[in-house]
Order: C-alpha cells, then structure tokens, then sequence
C-alpha cells in the first residue's frame, strides 16, 4: 500500500518503510550467495572467479540503469508529496519510455566491449572465456533489470516498500531454483547463471508492472500520458543521470579494485569474491537506510515540510551508527564461517586473504554509513552533482591507494583502496547536506 511520509513521526515512518527494504537487500544478498553456493559447489573455483570477475562490470553498467531507476523514483516521491496526481502519472509513463530508450542504447554498446572490459581487467586467461559469455547474457538482458528496477523504484516513490520486496523474493526464489535446474540438470555452466537471472527478472518486471497498474489508481497511466516534453525529460534525468553516472563512476572504482585484485590469481579472486559476498550482506542496513531516506526526503521536499526533513536526517545519523556496530561485527566475528560456504575445500591461505579484506574494510563502517545516507538523501533533495562529485573523490580515492601502494604492498594495500574512497566522497556529501541545511533554515 502507498504511505504518506509528510505526516506522522519520521521514525516510526523510518523505521517501517525501512523494514521490508531491509528484507529484500537482504534477500538479495542471501539469493547472491545462493548464487555463488551453487556456481561454486557445482562447478568449482574457476567458475565462482570468473563469475566474480565479472562483478565489477556488471556494477558498472547494472548500476548505471538502477541509478537512472531510482531517479525517476526520487521525481515520482517530490510530485507524490505535492499531491500533483497529473504530473505523477506523466512521470510514470515518461519512466517506461525512457527505460525503454536507455535499456536499448546501454545493450548495444555492451554486449561488444565486454571481453575488452575483462581483459583490460587483467581477467586471468583460465576463466576469462566463462566470464565473457556469463556477462554477455546479462548485458543481452539488461532491459528486463531495468524494468524491474523502475516499477520497484516508482511503488518506493509513493511509499510503498512492501510490493517490492513481495516481488524481489518471488524474483530470487525462481532465480535460485532455475540456477539450479540449469546447471545440475541441463549443464549449461555459468551461462545456466546467467540465464536464470535473466529469465526471472524478466518475468518478474512484468509481473510487477501488471500489478502495479492493477492496485494503485494514482499510478496507473493512459495513452494522454505518453508523451516527450523537455521539461519531463529534464526533470527525470536531472536526477537520474548523476545518479546513474554516481554509481558508474564508482564502478569504476571498484573495476580498478577488481584489476589489482586479478593480477594476483584466481585463488585471490575467489577469497576477495566470498569476501564481498560477506560485506555486502553485513553492511545491507546501511543502503537500506538511504533508500528510506531518499523516499522521506523527495516526499517531505515535495510537501514543502523542511522541519521534517531536519528531523528524520537527525534520527537516521544515529541509526546508522548503530549500523555501523553491526557490521563490523559480523565481518570480524562470523566473516569466516560465512566465506567457508562458498567453496567445497577452501584453504587457508583462502581464509587469510578473505579475512585480511574483511578486518581491514570494517574499521572504516563509520564513513560509509555516512556516504550511504547523505549521498542518497541528498539525491532525494533534487541534489544530484554533490554525490557525483563525491563519486570522482570515490575514484579518485580507489586509484592512487591502488597506483601509489599496491605495487610495494601487495595485498593489504589493495584492502585499503575502498577505506579511502569512502572517506573522500563521504565527508562532502554530508557536509554538502549541513550546507542545504543551513541555507534553507535561513530562507524559513
């Protein structure tokens, strides 16, 4: 159901809205694991590198298109809160089109380059032709992600977050029974991977727009609404193309993450990939967290509410020190059982590598807790250059901890790059929130 978040306490609303987010990033995270579990256990440690060999493209450009999602999301959540019914519906439909357009442009310039991209990554020889064909399916199936990404964003838009999480599990659940099936029954390998996730987020984008048509009215688009207007057109993309190049920037960040990684052998590549795994799954809160925010604000901007944004920012600050506890204990207390799921007879030179990344990266929590949620709340705000430029810092950051000390340092300095990308784009972005702030309590 939809949920207005311009009135009513901003924690209570926080932290409801919040929960299913919650479930589902971490649904996802357990479905990737599934994932990894599988390709791992059923084809061995070649086919789990090569499948996270391909991680850090497939952010590049994956995220590109959930970015320009969560975009038109943010316009969707400002015209909610306005109450504007006409407008919501104009960017409803103008959201399908352009995902339509961009889901088209961004397949057609990646199915080519993909094997450029992983062997300008230093992919190791052994897996390089699994990882290519793996990541061509993806890109080949872009459009039904960024479908399902959209319809996701725009139900987060008006507040609700439960129909979304409905059908991520729905999503995850025939993904992780067709990986399976594909690849115990019908051997096709990792392309069996790939092909499951494509075929169940395609069946579940459709699925989620045909219900999101069915349920909510105020979503629910005729053909006067189809329509391009520059004016449209600017306000979805003003907000969606940084937030897509933000994400792609960081991409890049962590491809050149991935290099360094690479160049050191695929039994590395599978330690940092279980590593990751375990990461992302400990740190779920913190996106989680954000996309609450970005919602909260883009409504609250929208109404006109400024004392409620002020609030709710307040509150989120000390929730995501909490987080940040959270996390760091699980990497360091539970990261090693959870890393010795992904392969049939890890090592312990397995163990190290995967435990020398986790110790490292969770000291350093606090800084990306803080680039988690001023960075999205800000894209909420309409403020969409501050995050990109915080993804150039991000960039810049990864780049010369990887060119100036990996060489001397080998794999502990690797470790770092991520530490000092989060401090750098961290930091601007919450004081570039303290700014607005500031300026608009005097504009009051």
């Amino acid at each position: 159901m939809e949920k207005d978040m311009t009135s009513g306490s901003p924690l209570k609303l926080i932290f409801w809205f919040s929960i299913p987010v919650l479930l589902g990033n971490i649904f996802q995270q357990f479905y990737n694991m599934a994932d990894a579990i599988i390709v791992g256990r059923l084809l061995g440690e070649d086919a789990l590198a090569a499948v996270g060999a391909t991680g850090s493209i497939m952010f590049l450009v994956l995220y590109f298109a959930i970015g320009i999602a969560q975009g038109f999301g943010v316009m969707v959540a400002q015209a909610y809160g306005a109450k504007n019914e006409t407008l919501l519906k104009h960017y409803v439909a103008l959201s399908i089109l352009l995902t339509l357009i961009i889901s088209v442009v961004v397949t057609t310039i990646t199915v080519p380059t993909s094997r450029l991209m992983l062997t300008a990554m230093q992919t190791p020889a052994n897996i390089l032709d699994m990882a290519d064909s793996y990541v061509k399916i993806i890109f080949l199936g872009i459009i039904a992600t960024m479908f399902y990404n959209s319809a996701s964003s725009i139900l987060r838009g008006i507040g609700d977050s439960k129909t979304p999480l409905y059908f991520l599990v729905f999503s995850s659940v025939l993904n992780i029974i067709l990986d399976y099936c594909f690849i115990r029954f019908f051997h096709m390998g990792t392309d069996g991977a790939a092909y499951a996730t494509v075929l169940a987020q395609g069946i579940s984008a459709i699925l989620c727009f045909a219900y999101m048509f069915w349920r909510f009215e105020i979503l629910r688009t005729h053909r006067s609404d189809y329509y391009f207007d520059k004016q449209g057109v600017w306000d979805l993309m003003r907000i969606g193309l940084p937030m897509a190049l933000n994400f792609s920037i960081t991409a890049v960040g962590t491809m050149i993450l991935q290099s360094a990684v690479n160049a050191f052998g695929s039994s590395v590549v599978a330690s940092f990939t279980a590593a990751m795994k375990v990461e992302q799954l400990s740190t779920q809160p913190m996106p989680t967290l954000s996309t609450t925010m970005s919602t909260y604000c883009g409504q609250n901007l929208g109404a006109g509410k400024y004392d409620r944004i002020y609030d709710g920012m307040r509150k989120a600050f000390f929730i995501s020190l909490v987080l940040t506890g959270f996390a760091a204990v699980v990497c360091v207390f539970f990261g090693r059982a959870i890393v010795g799921l992904f392969l049939t007879a890890p090592t312990e030179e397995v163990f190290s590598y995967a435990m020398v990344y986790l110790r490292t990266i969770s000291v350093f929590f606090f800084f990306l807790s803080i680039l988690y949620l001023y960075r999205t709340s800000l894209q909420g705000l309409g403020k969409g250059m501050v995050p990109m430029i915080g993804g150039i810092l991000e960039l810049i950051g990864r780049l010369a901890v990887i060119l100036l000390f990996a060489k001397d340092y080998g794999y502990p300095a690797v470790c770092l790059a991520s530490p000092v990308a989060w401090i750098l784009a961290g930091i601007p972005n919450m004081a570039a929130y303290l700014l607005w702030k500031r300026r608009t309590k005097n504009l009051l």
